[in-house]
């Protein structure tokens, strides 16, 4: 959801210069063990198998800097890939070529401008890696094609800025929208080396794509630059696998006649026989954050069909494993679900649930991706939740989840409660959400207790081991429970639940959110009187709009928020997400987005809130964040504003990461105490 206005930020620069972070928040002991112990967290980014099943690759972190290790399929026998010390340089972005030798990955060891080029390491030798080409730009998602002779990639000419709303704006300077104009191309290299070839061009922005079965064509996700903006309004096209080749339109979801119709659409893959394109379509609200249902068009082009049209879970994402045969990950009730589909006609129904875990399952970039041998036998992806931390999980797939390989990880502990899900009915909906226990519960005592939104809002709160960074496990580290729920709006239950808070921000989530409380202190010893409220991007504004309905919460920390929808609809260039979910323009339907503003309703906020944000964020603009603290600031509500130099919506400099948790948890001793 919600990326950046770019044409402001040299204002926003001269106005914010009294508020931007210069001193670190006061420490409390307690805080900087919680957070060295964070710390302490190996970062696991992707799990690959070898097409053949035999070999399994993961990239590790040291010290902030990610390596490529190559082990048995079992996780033995690891080794690095390179000889450059760990933590010294970078390496990631696996990718295995059919033959189950070749890696392909993206690295900066050796290049002094530490820019990252594209190599090749032969997985059965002890030869250094092949450097295949230099790159002048930024790639990502590596992709062989399915005959081994070329390799293919998204590609960025001399970028200046990874192409993610998540990442920090770049300055704004000369002609906004046309004058430094990025844009994601596929690129193309001989797996024998030589120049890149860049496939698409530069009228089409790609986000995502894939190889036909023959390598002769390609299907992918495009849309007009400026990539940040239109990926709300992308295309499915297919073309030959060739510079200049003419593109053909499969789908555009603004002509469609089904339930697709206005909607997103994402992860194109071929079918075996190349005769059909499956895809995720649906209300998502960021990209990269999919969820939907599972529609096929044939590769010629035509009317979609939703062939999974009333489903009550979630699918994130596909892969065909036979030819009427899909396996899915999918949400189902803030839970991670692996199954396997059938497909009859015009519809795919689960022929067979695999198995479902209270964890946060992914093999790399996409959204609980899976890495599967080609024959189906074996499966492998990273693993973590609120009681486990990151690990590589393998093995046969099957009814059982595969088990963890590595041990990175495996002495850390939680130093927060036990974790339940918990479910409750409100106005004819069953909501769910997560749960954590303070530390050292007591069922005799009472506790405060912080709910936090998850952003999106098309997203859900899966348990996952949290970062350094923003989260609300910390919180029950200190003493608090902590409620995470999955109100409307959600992914879990189906799309009709994803799409019931259209045109209704901050209404029914709320109540939702609302009901779950109450169903939690009706049997559990939370203090009614020390709830805290907090969230990041769609919670942050949760986080704002919620006081301006209720009383009840006497603490609110709001991360990356807004305030006003009406004046972020003026201040950002990504106005194309905000269509689907109000309806119409703020220029042609003002009512409904002043109906969901917090601004208009200001004068009914008493709660202490802190306000946090980057300067440079590219989803929720730091403009969003000043005004709604300078409305606090007239009410004479405490407030307090903390914006972040250089930072986007993600936060990335470790010293942020930390002083913006260490804020939070001082905001929330102070107006809701925890017992010590």
């Amino acid at each position: 959801m919600l990326k950046t206005t770019r044409w402001l930020l040299p204002l926003l620069a001269t106005a914010f210069a009294p508020l931007v972070f210069a001193d670190k928040a006061p420490a409390d002991p307690r805080i900087a063990t919680l957070l060295g112990d964070l710390a302490k967290a190996r970062s696991i980014s992707a799990a690959q198998l070898s097409p053949d099943g035999q070999q399994l690759a993961w990239v590790i972190s040291t010290g902030n800097k990610p390596g490529i290790e190559v082990a048995k399929s079992d996780g033995s026998n690891a080794r690095r890939i390179g000889s450059a010390p760990p933590g010294t340089c970078s390496s990631s972005d696996i990718a295995w070529a059919p033959d189950s030798q070749r890696l392909a990955f993206l690295s900066d060891c050796g290049n002094a401008s530490r820019r990252k080029d594209l190599f090749v390491a032969d997985t059965r030798s002890n030869e250094a890696p092949k450097k295949l080409a230099p790159l002048q730009g930024l790639a990502q998602d590596l992709n062989w094609s399915p005959d081994g002779r070329t390799l293919g990639f998204l590609y960025v000419e001399n970028a200046t800025r990874r192409s993610s709303a998540l990442a920090a704006a770049k300055p704004a300077a000369g002609e906004i929208g046309v004058d430094g104009m990025e844009v994601q191309r596929i690129a193309a290299v001989d797996a024998a080396g030589g120049a890149v070839r860049l496939l698409t061009p530069t009228s089409r922005h790609v986000y995502e794509f894939a190889w036909s079965p023959d390598a002769r064509r390609i299907a992918y996700v495009a849309a007009p630059p400026p990539g940040d903006n239109n990926w709300w309004i992308a295309k499915l096209l297919t073309q030959d696998a060739q510079s200049g080749a003419n593109a053909a339109v499969a789908v555009d979801p603004a002509i469609t006649k089904g339930s697709l119709h206005g909607l997103q659409i994402a992860l194109p893959r071929w079918s075996p026989d190349g005769s059909q394109i499956a895809f995720i379509g649906g209300l998502m609200s960021d990209q990269g954050a999919t969820g939907g249902d599972i529609y096929s068009v044939a590769t010629s082009g035509g009317e979609p069909v939703n062939l999974t049209a009333g489903t009550h879970v979630t699918p994130v994402w596909l892969s065909w494993t036979g030819a009427q045969q899909l396996l899915v990950s999918q949400i189902r009730g803030g839970q991670s679900e692996v199954a396997e589909y059938a497909i009859s006609g015009n519809a795919a129904k689960p022929s067979r649930t695999l198995f479902t875990v209270p964890a946060s399952i992914g093999a790399g970039e996409e959204a609980m991706a899976l890495s599967v041998s080609d024959d189906h036998s074996r499966i492998a992806f990273v693993q973590s939740s609120f009681d486990t931390a990151p690990e590589v999980h393998a093995g046969p797939l099957g009814s059982t989840p595969p088990p963890a390989v590595t041990h990175f990880n495996a002495a850390l502990k939680p130093s927060w409660g036990r974790t339940e899900s918990v479910e409750w009915e409100n106005q004819g909906l069953h909501v769910q959400g997560w749960l954590i226990y303070p530390a050292n519960y007591d069922p005799a005592k009472t506790y405060p207790m912080v709910v936090n939104v998850h952003g999106g809002p098309a997203s859900a709160v899966i348990p996952r081991w949290p970062g350094v960074g923003y989260g609300g496990a910390p919180f029950a580290a200190l003493g608090y429970f902590v409620f995470m729920p999955n109100p409307r709006g959600s992914y879990g239950q189906g799309e009709a639940f994803v799409q019931a808070n259209r045109k209704d921000f901050g209404y029914g989530d709320l109540h939702d959110t609302l009901a779950g409380i109450d169903a939690i202190e009706k049997k559990l010893p939370v203090d009614d009187k020390r709830l805290g409220l907090t969230g990041w991007s769609y919670g942050g504004f949760m986080s704002m709009f919620a006081p301006t309905q209720t009383q009840r919460f006497k603490a609110v920390v709001a991360g990356a928020g807004i305030g006003n929808w009406q004046s972020y609809y003026g201040q950002n260039l990504i106005d194309q997400w905000m269509l689907p979910y109000f309806g119409a323009s703020v220029y042609d339907d003002p009512a409904v987005y002043a109906k969901s503003s917090a601004i208009n309703s200001i004068k009914q906020v008493k709660t202490p809130t802190l306000v946090v944000v980057g300067d440079r964020d590219a989803e929720c603009p730091a403009a969003q964040s000043l005004e709604f603290w300078h409305a606090l600031r007239a009410q004479n509500v405490p407030t307090s504003l903390v914006i972040y130099p250089n930072e986007g919506h993600r936060f990335v400099d470790p010293a942020h990461q930390r002083d913006v948790l260490q804020r939070a948890l001082n905001w929330f001793q102070k107006y809701l105490p925890a017992a010590p």
